[in-house]
């Protein structure tokens, strides 16, 4: 065998490496989905974003919700009886207002009990989808965010304020039409948020949570625990089911460089008493 057909093998294997263990994780997942909807009697739609690596090259792309999502859980729900439970799991940093809206009126308008999973986080759009559950299942240090619309890359109330603090002379017409627009994405976001919470809390506090949420009380990136998540009114609990979790490590990160990251020995790890 000459140099060239090794170099043309090891072409080939690395080449099919990243298809070869991208079916063995997607087999993996059914197969824990199939578990977890066994056992709990429920249809689980997974909404996870992570940097997928494209094809043989590696190249990451970044994922965000879409309309291609809302398309998929909107199907995956009328696919399901209405009075069959919806387990959602979420980990996103957010997306488009649209489908992540969409999402949302889905989930309110189902029948069944539906249970939004945060493992690690769901920003922004994520959240709004979470507004729409009956229940909201946390780990201990996963986060929620705010909802507050973006206008590109600049809030929406950080536009507005621009606007009102500023002599308008010296504003260009540019950031006078984005701070309109900013001002009516608020408006819309604030009031399609109240109706997801009026469903779950009275019309008062839904109101004012939705307000909270919207209007650009903190940074975009803000990261609402679970103990704050409760105290705003929220239906959230920490009773994270381990298969979730379980789950949760069938869609890895890829790794873009050498060194640093985080490692541990997996499995749990129990007090062991030890006698003298």
């Amino acid at each position: 065998m000459s140099i060239g057909d090794i170099f043309w093998i090891f072409f080939i294997i690395s080449a099919l490496q990243p298809v070869m263990q991208r079916r063995y994780l997607d087999a993996m997942r059914a197969h824990k989905v199939a578990q977890i909807e066994q056992k709990r009697g429920t249809r689980v739609i997974l909404l996870v974003h992570r940097q997928e690596t494209m094809s043989f090259l590696g190249f990451p792309v970044m994922r965000y919700i879409d309309m291609n999502d809302s398309e998929e859980v909107m199907r995956a729900i009328q696919l399901t009886d209405d009075d069959v439970p919806l387990d959602i799991v979420l980990h996103t940093p957010g997306g488009l207002v649209l489908a992540a809206l969409q999402i949302a009126r889905a989930i309110q308008n189902h029948k069944g009990k539906v249970t939004v999973f945060v493992p690690h986080y769901a920003m922004s759009g994520g959240t709004l989808i979470a507004l729409a559950a009956d229940e909201i299942v946390m780990c201990r240090h996963a986060v929620l965010g705010p909802i507050d619309p973006q206008i590109g890359e600049m809030p929406a109330a950080s536009l507005v304020k621009l606007v009102q603090e500023k002599p308008i002379a010296e504003i260009d017409d540019q950031t006078l039409v984005m701070a309109d627009v900013g001002r009516k994405a608020i408006r819309q976001i604030e009031a399609a948020a109240t109706e997801l919470l009026r469903d779950r809390m009275d019309a008062g506090p839904a109101a004012d949570l939705a307000a909270k949420l919207a209007t650009g009380l903190w940074t975009h990136d803000y990261p609402i625990s679970a103990a704050e998540a409760v105290a705003l009114g929220l239906p959230v609990t920490t009773d994270m089911p381990p298969e979730v979790l379980e789950l949760m490590r069938l869609y890895p990160q890829p790794v873009q460089r050498q060194g640093g990251g985080v490692e541990y020995l997996p499995g749990p790890r129990r007090r062991v008493t030890r006698t003298r």
